[in-house]
């Protein structure tokens, strides 16, 4: 049998300081906005007042220490989730540019998009630029036409076709996600990146197929 370690005793003060050190780190900080900043001190502050009452020095504080651990984890894993870290499986099932079988033709979407802008609902018009640029390359025989396909897939059917399409698109494909499916908001210059992304569409020519 090997001696037990010895119990490790830690404050109230002391838990939630070690809380406060490790969602001061870099990483959480660059995870969001104000709200999440609100949400983490709430967390802290709670976490902290709970200490208050679990922690009991004649008891070693391992299970207020254990605690602390699985609420910092807890807090890791909401704010990264927040972040969109997380979020590195796609689902071709759920992330699908169109959500209908008869999809709009591109110069709907295009239009569609452009009201949306105009009236300042950008997440909106997201969605719109780049089903109307995904239609655009449909239209122009640049993509087949296949349902559930999502934005990352006709980003990579695309430049399977004509190669410089990749770098042009991807930006949008990357914004089109974020917005749609990752809670991001759409914002003037999101929803430019995709406009770009159309205009590629548009103006590839299609003497430049390497289809075969």
């Amino acid at each position: 049998m090997f001696p037990s370690e010895p119990p490790v005793d830690i404050s109230r003060d002391d838990a939630a300081a070690e809380a406060a050190r490790e969602l001061s780190k870099p990483v959480y900080g660059q995870a969001g906005d104000s709200l999440i900043s609100r949400a983490i001190q709430k967390v802290l502050e709670w976490i902290y007042d709970l200490f208050d009452g679990l922690v009991d020095p004649a008891s070693g504080g391992n299970g207020g220490l254990y605690m602390l651990i699985g609420l910092i984890a807890l807090v890791v894993i909401v704010v990264l989730w927040r972040a969109g870290v997380l979020r590195t499986t796609r689902s071709t099932s759920t992330e699908a540019v169109f959500d209908t079988a008869r999809p709009l033709t591109a110069t709907q979407y295009r239009t569609q998009a452009e009201q949306e802008a105009a009236a300042g609902d950008y997440a909106a018009a997201v969605r719109s630029r780049f089903r109307a640029c995904v239609a655009e390359l449909t239209e122009r025989t640049v993509l087949d036409e296949r349902a559930g396909r999502t934005a990352y897939e006709a980003v990579a059917d695309a430049a399977q076709v004509v190669p410089e399409l990749r770098q042009r698109l991807q930006p949008g494909a990357d914004v089109f996600t974020e917005v749609v499916y990752g809670n991001r908001p759409g914002t003037p210059e999101r929803y430019a990146a995709v406009v770009a992304a159309d205009e590629a569409a548009r103006k590839v020519s299609t003497r430049a197929l390497v289809r075969g």
